[in-house]
């Protein structure tokens, strides 16, 4: 880990990812992640990538019921995202030597550990910001 400016904020100094899991009927996540990227920098971070997990964008084409009600839902409850998007960034983040990687999404304390191991950074929630 770098060496901070401020060692009270986390952020100060920090290399940060940001990410979302979103609905496909929130149009406006774009600007969502824009906010949450301004308040890192205010902060003193630094937003080298972003990544979005969108739910339920391919539901139409199943015909299973009940599709739209898990829209807003978490893909895994111990991860928040899929495993294949998780693999992806947890990649991104070790090439890029990502200090803290912060989730517009609240998380509970156990995501954070898990997600924390899996990343090998800080993880930070969007109640945090």
């Amino acid at each position: 880990m770098r060496q901070y400016r401020d060692l009270g904020d986390p952020l100060d100094g920090a290399d940060v990812v940001l990410i979302g899991l979103f609905s496909a009927k929130d149009k406006q996540y774009e600007a969502t992640l824009d906010e949450f990227a301004a308040l890192v920098e205010g902060r003193g971070g630094r937003v080298v990538a972003r990544y979005v997990q969108r739910r339920g964008a391919s539901d139409r084409w199943k015909q299973r019921p009940g599709g739209s009600r898990r829209m807003s839902q978490p893909f895994s409850r111990r991860t928040l995202l899929t495993h294949g998007k998780l693999r992806e960034i947890a990649q991104a983040c070790r090439e890029a030597n990502i200090d803290a990687a912060v989730f517009v999404n609240v998380l509970t304390q156990r995501q954070r550990s898990v997600l924390s191991e899996i990343l090998g950074c800080l993880i930070l929630s969007g109640e945090d910001a």
